[in-house]
């Protein structure tokens, strides 16, 4: 039986680093991608993951991973999770600079790995009969709220992207795979959001029972892409209980009501 081996970028915190944990605890081989080194290292060393260190808003750094996963071992799955969110301000008020941050790496960079891997996909397809391409979105891609113009804006593209994607690989044994989660407590990603600001952080999931983790996530990714090659869960919206939609958050203890 091949040992698959997938492709996980953003692989240095939150979601993709437990992701690419838990392919490697799945028996998968994993190459873990991201800019900082010392992250990547430590992944290493305590899961046996091969690594390489990447900023996939930089073309060159794209190409260099392009060119070393065709010399190191076939590709059978990508996984596009590397994103950001930067400011939460108003439209009126946003930095263009944050803006251009995140569609760089939410969008323009999904798109840069997506192309680049396209090839090894197809010949890693050949050797099992299917190959994978998920992309990790957001709920922010469907529904809008203030102060999230920028990123909302990403997010509905890095959607868009993905459907169109879907079609143009028809007839293509290549699974498409949307995962976009709700609320996920993930320290990192949200202090950068609010630019280091722990208070913002802290009041956002202040008595919100059980907010979804980082392991949520990763535990969805991998039961998608271990499903039968056959099987392809177009789009995964995953929250919290306490989330029923963007705009509904429920904060306090969850209690059934009295039966009448």
């Amino acid at each position: 039986m091949t040992t698959k081996r997938v492709v996980v970028t953003g692989a240095s915190s939150g979601i993709g680093e437990a992701t690419a944990r838990r392919f490697r605890a799945h028996g998968w081989n994993v190459v873990g991608v991201a800019r900082r080194a010392e992250r990547l290292a430590k992944l290493a060393a305590e899961t046996g993951a091969d690594t390489f260190v990447a900023n996939i808003t930089k073309q060159s750094d794209v190409d260099a991973l392009r060119d070393y996963l065709a010399k190191s071992g076939p590709v059978h799955s990508l996984v596009n999770n590397a994103g950001g969110a930067f400011g939460a301000t108003s439209v009126e008020d946003s930095d263009p600079a944050d803006w251009q941050r995140m569609f760089d790496v939410n969008v323009l960079g999904m798109q840069r790995v997506t192309s680049a891997l396209l090839p090894l996909l197809r010949r890693g397809a050949l050797a099992v009969g299917h190959a994978d391409i998920l992309t990790v979105t957001s709920t922010a891609g469907f529904t809008s709220y203030e102060g999230g113009g920028g990123y909302n804006a990403a997010k509905f593209a890095a959607h868009g992207v993905v459907g169109t994607l879907r079609l143009e690989l028809a007839g293509e044994p290549i699974r498409v795979i949307e995962v976009a989660p709700g609320m996920v407590k993930t320290e990192e990603f949200t202090l950068n959001r609010f630019g280091g600001d722990s208070d913002r952080y802290e009041a956002i999931y202040r008595d919100v029972v059980d907010p979804l983790s980082a392991d949520d996530i990763a535990e969805t990714i991998v039961h998608a892409l271990e499903l039968p090659g056959h099987v392809n869960l177009d789009m995964i919206t995953i929250r919290p209980v306490a989330q029923a939609a963007q705009h509904k958050l429920v904060r306090g203890p969850l209690t059934p009501k009295a039966s009448s």
